[in-house]
């Protein structure tokens, strides 16, 4: 069996969305399992669309979700010498002709068969005149007139067209650029490409793919046409059902790892299982667990499985992808060691990292705002002394470890007849200004000794200034 090699191929003329982000990934994910090769193209001869932003938008999606390419980029315009020589073969064999119809007489072709019912399509009026190239010509194919072209899909299985459904169609336009699917035929033959993975919405361009492996002598690799991704309304995917770019899921504080779980499960299933490490995705990636159906995009579910990669990470995994929603609160995050403590009491209660800086807000603030309903109700004279004597008391520890804060609060609780949550309550207020944080002698613990010490200091002069 040849080794296996894959390809994505995108068009730079927008950014990468849900649809092509899953087309990489099952591209990628068999190349790993198999141990073969992925390689990235870009489909770039639309000169008219492509743009260098969307060009990097579609590197920076592939990079934050770690999908890395074997080979490439290898981009479409650079190798017209190489489209022109398939094309000058296939001229030569027969497979291909010069056509000098202009768009007008197209348009009447097609307007006359419309009128006669049948398909509309180019009639052939330059298919034996045997011309040469000229400025103003095209090279269409010479397409098969009768018989059938089957395709083999190891997703959708046996699907037959009709040769007779198909016209001379163009492999490349007067302006000299190659059309999609001459070009794609032409990198995939001469990159070897031995699977093909794409959206199902390319079924109808496979017929004409197929009559050209057949024309330039080459083996056809395997089809593999995967399933649409839709809304819950199961209507195609768009802007109505949630974001549809890659980046955009970043920026909202998504995990890479919880994207590519849950893209791979659009289509792919692995019996009950919906929790996959990216190391489990590339173990048990495989074509015939690909169904037929349409994978459903539902943003709930996504965000519920990213709070479980978050949970499931490390800290120091989590770090990096929290710094840049920290940076953006305006907090520096240099001590990985005290970001880390700070990560792990905050994972639990996380759904995304975008939440979770918004919490981190009082580890990091040099100065916390009380808020005031919080500081009404739990900043009273009546825990005045209690907070005076935690803070004596706490000033004496040699250690600031959650077993020595915890035996504080078990002293002071017995010395004032309090409750933990009597105590506990205002501590949190004075220490984070909320009512709402991960457990209190977590938070100490990481805040450190001078922290606590300060910000109890401050809500105690708030009370005596009441």
């Amino acid at each position: 069996m040849s080794v296996v090699r894959t390809r994505f191929a995108p068009s730079p003329t927008g950014y990468l969305h849900v649809g092509g982000a899953r087309t990489a990934l099952f591209n990628w994910l068999y190349a790993r399992h198999t141990g073969g090769t992925f390689i990235l193209r870009i489909e770039d001869t639309d000169a008219a669309r492509s743009t260098e932003q969307s060009l990097q938008a579609i590197f920076d999606a592939l990079r934050w979700l770690e999908i890395d390419w074997d080979e490439g980029p290898y981009y479409q315009s650079r190798r017209l010498d190489i489209y022109n020589d398939h094309i000058d073969r296939l001229a030569a064999s027969g497979h291909a002709y010069y056509c000098t119809c202009t768009p007008e007489q197209i348009e009447a072709m097609r307007e006359k068969a419309r009128a006669a019912g049948a398909k509309p399509r180019y009639d052939g009026t330059c298919r034996e005149k045997q011309l040469g190239p000229s400025p103003h010509a095209v090279v269409r194919f010479r397409a098969p007139s009768t018989g059938t072209t089957l395709i083999d899909d190891v997703v959708k299985g046996k699907i037959v067209f009709a040769n007779d459904e198909l016209d001379d169609f163009v492999l490349r336009r007067t302006d000299g650029m190659p059309t999609y699917n001459f070009a794609a035929v032409v990198d995939d033959v001469t990159m070897n490409i031995t699977t093909i993975i794409r959206g199902d919405d390319h079924v109808m361009n496979t017929p004409k793919q197929i009559l050209l492996y057949q024309a330039l002598n080459h083996p056809l690799p395997v089809f593999g046409h995967v399933p649409m991704v839709l809304g819950n309304d199961r209507t195609r995917l768009s802007k109505r059902h949630g974001a549809t770019s890659v980046t955009a899921y970043r920026d909202m504080g998504l995990l890479p790892e919880a994207l590519i779980n849950f893209l791979a499960r659009l289509g792919w299933s692995y019996g009950d299982q919906e929790f996959f490490t990216r190391s489990e995705l590339i173990e048990k990636f495989d074509l015939d667990r690909v169904g037929k159906s349409a994978g459903i995009f539902d943003p709930v579910k996504l965000s519920a499985l990213n709070a479980d990669h978050i949970q499931a990470s490390t800290p120091q995994y989590l770090a990096a992808h929290l710094k840049p929603f920290l940076h953006a609160q305006g907090w520096t995050a240099d001590n990985d060691d005290y970001l880390h403590h700070a990560i792990a009491t905050l994972q639990p209660r996380s759904k995304t990292l975008q939440e979770m800086a918004l919490q981190a807000h009082f580890y990091f603030s040099a100065e916390i705002s009380l808020d005031e309903q919080a500081a009404q109700k739990f900043l009273t004279q009546g825990i005045l002394d209690p907070l005076r004597h935690l803070k004596a008391q706490l000033a004496e520890l040699p250690s600031f470890g959650e077993k020595d804060l915890e035996g504080v609060f078990v002293r002071l609780m017995e010395k004032f007849s309090l409750k933990l949550g009597k105590i506990a309550q205002p501590v949190r207020v004075a220490l984070t200004g909320t009512t709402v944080s991960p457990g209190i002698f977590e938070i100490m613990a990481v805040l450190g000794k001078q922290r606590v010490l300060s910000r109890l200091e401050k809500a105690i002069d708030y009370i005596e200034r009441r």
